[in-house]
């Protein structure tokens, strides 16, 4: 089938780790001739914004990009933008499925005429929720529950299914928008198979270890991402490491935020803390693999799908709407910063729970939230 994935809510790098360039590069590997539509915005590798020139192109993944530019000004931070040639490409691709990554964009009406005159299925994913978007009065009531629920509606008549990709984003598109309950599923983000398959293995593992000084004997902790106020919870687990057995080591990758980073580096004193900066997605699945235990102490990430696809038992701060996480046992989930080292000592200490956390992280229910799965859910299959 021809597939053409519409990313203009915001920037689309390639070769990053995100659903939409997962759930693209694998609705491609699964056998379909896949398209995706963005604006000409990137984020470069210093992690700030700039526009691309290359309009089109196929990209690494077999998956061919098309950049349209904005009318009237390139702002990629104009909550009202739009964009010239939407309707054009449509007609020229003529795509059997059309997945819309976000419905809350102007040109999504575009998308709507199309979709009346020609035989084409359409998919909408959601990524709002009340902890990213409706924080306030305003953003809530006039922003998502006026504005865009009437984006929302406008596409609603021509949509198969539409998609939170967190139960909490579920919600969100019944809540705000009033999509219909029998319109509505979840659509889990995830991990790609592809480093699942070259790192995930025991051999692997071992000399993964051995090349960084962790032990066999060791309890090797890992936590990784941005390190923000959002997330400064990791700081707070880098203390509880001066009460914990001399074998448990941490590891942590990620930025640190520069008003963090003083207490950052006071911490990282500890030998048994290794830092290892900023790492590329690859590298976040190498260094997962090879944990005991991985522990998310602070807002939700990506990276919390990846570690349930790995298999490892994990430790999260509990948020209302990512429970899904929770395959069977095993995720503990921290319900206050001041239950973090009595939760990491319970699971470390008390090896039969463990034992079973981690039968419980490998059972097959985590395959369903590898990309080769998700991206046949994507397109109704």
């Amino acid at each position: 089938m021809k597939i053409l994935n519409v990313c203009l809510t915001g920037p689309f790098s390639d070769g990053y780790n995100y659903q939409d360039n997962l759930l693209s590069k694998y609705q491609r590997i699964i056998g379909n001739d896949v398209y995706l539509i963005a604006p000409r915005w990137i984020w470069n590798h210093k992690g700030k914004l700039e526009i691309i020139n290359n309009d089109n192109y196929i990209n690494s993944d077999g998956v061919h990009i098309i950049r349209l530019h904005m009318k009237y000004i390139e702002n990629i931070n104009n909550i009202f933008k739009t964009y010239h040639g939407l309707s054009e490409n449509l007609s020229t691709i003529k795509p059997d499925i059309i997945f819309i990554h976000g419905c809350q964009f102007l040109d999504i009406k575009k998308i709507a005429k199309y979709a009346q005159t020609n035989k084409v299925k359409v998919f909408v994913d959601n990524h709002a929720d009340f902890s990213n978007s409706a924080k306030n009065w305003l953003t809530k009531n006039i922003l998502h529950k006026i504005i865009w629920k009437h984006y929302a509606k406008i596409i609603e008549p021509y949509t198969e299914k539409f998609y939170g990709v967190l139960p909490a984003r579920v919600d969100f598109l019944v809540g705000l928008y009033d999509i219909p309950q029998n319109k509505v599923d979840l659509l889990i983000m995830g991990a790609n198979d592809i480093y699942i398959d070259k790192y995930c293995k025991a051999d692997i593992s071992k000399k993964i270890r051995q090349s960084i000084d962790i032990n066999d004997n060791d309890f090797l902790i890992v936590t990784g991402g941005k390190i923000d106020y959002f997330k400064k919870q990791t700081l707070l687990l880098m203390e509880t490491m001066k009460r914990m057995p001399n074998n448990v080591k941490l590891i942590i990758f990620g930025s640190v935020e520069k008003k963090l980073k003083k207490k950052f580096d006071e911490l990282c004193k500890n030998k048994n803390i290794k830092y290892l900066g900023w790492i590329n997605e690859e590298e976040s699945y190498k260094y997962f693999s090879i944990a005991d235990l991985v522990i998310f102490p602070g807002r939700h990430s990506v990276y919390w799908e990846q570690v349930v696809a790995i298999g490892i038992p994990m430790i999260c701060k509990y948020w209302k709407g990512t429970t899904h996480i929770d395959i069977g046992g095993n995720v503990e989930f921290i319900y206050s910063d001041d239950q973090m080292e009595e939760t990491v000592l319970d699971v470390i200490n008390n090896k039969n729970k463990y034992a079973i956390m981690k039968k419980n992280a490998n059972k097959a229910t985590k395959n369903k939230f590898l990309y080769s799965e998700i991206a046949k859910k994507s397109i109704g299959k």
